[in-house]
């Protein structure tokens, strides 16, 4: 009787995983890039016990900076993206509140021409650096915190087309977050990582969902300080050889650090 007596009740439904998708990897940035949906996949696994079960999937089709910010903010075909924070971000889109690159994001190298090394052997200030025109994403922070400290850009939104314009002079250097440079050099024979010189200003690098999204963010957000607490937040952070041989260069104080202010809210 009792087994005829659960016959007539709902099977109770597996709970469906929540659904995260993610933007494509761009080429050149493999190797540091894949780890930040290691880290995503990290905090939602720490949180995978009070929060239920999640897939991580990658959009189909790559997509420019600035389109990833329009699908993020319109709650379109992404649903998290990693990036530098500035004022425009946080006012459209939800930032998780947790430094995922601590100082890395803060130094940036050159990438330059072959052949080019003398050329920025003389720079000591950022005047000297004016007379020198950079190569940045459209849209990116790191763009508007050049302009505002009185340095020429030139921009593309296509990340990839930036290393075909700079070895055709389009510009003469393309600053990069010193954890990027030295994957990305290697993907481009004719570019060198200048020698010399950093760029140094604060911008913190967070996870972004949509502002009708703050379940997410949340969920993020404490996955990540459990991931801090236990340890596994370290250990895969001091896994990635680009952030590792990073640290080891900030620490040596063999390059001129040239400061930048960040721009007015």
């Amino acid at each position: 009787m009792a087994l005829l007596s659960t016959l007539g009740m709902p099977v109770a439904q597996a709970a469906q995983p929540l659904l995260v998708t993610i933007p494509q990897l761009s080429p050149s940035s493999q190797e540091h890039a894949s780890y930040f949906p290691r880290l995503l996949r990290l905090a939602l696994e720490q949180t995978q016990a009070s929060d239920g079960p999640f897939e991580i999937q990658h959009h189909e089709q790559p997509m420019s900076g600035q389109r990833q910010f329009v699908e993020l903010k319109n709650s379109g075909a992404i649903n998290v993206i990693w990036d530098g924070s500035n004022t425009r971000r946080e006012a459209e889109l939800l930032p998780v509140r947790f430094s995922l690159l601590r100082d890395l994001n803060d130094y940036r190298v050159f990438l330059i021409r072959k052949g080019d090394q003398a050329r920025f052997r003389a720079v000591r200030t950022l005047t000297d650096l004016s007379r020198f025109t950079a190569g940045a994403g459209e849209g990116w922070p790191s763009t508007d915190v050049l302009r505002a400290n009185g340095l020429p850009v030139v921009t593309s939104v296509n990340y990839e087309q930036l290393f075909a314009m700079l070895g055709a002079r389009r510009f003469d250097y393309m600053p990069r977050g010193v954890y990027e440079a030295w994957y990305e050099q290697q993907q481009h024979s004719g570019l060198v990582i200048e020698q010399t010189l950093f760029l140094h200003y604060s911008v913190p690098f967070y996870f972004f969902t949509s502002r009708d999204n703050p379940a997410l963010a949340d969920r993020i957000e404490r996955g990540l300080r459990a991931a801090l607490a236990d340890g596994s937040f370290d250990r895969l952070f001091r896994s990635i050889p680009s952030f590792r041989r990073s640290l080891d260069e900030i620490h040596a104080g063999r390059r001129r650090v040239l400061e930048l202010e960040l721009p007015p809210d």
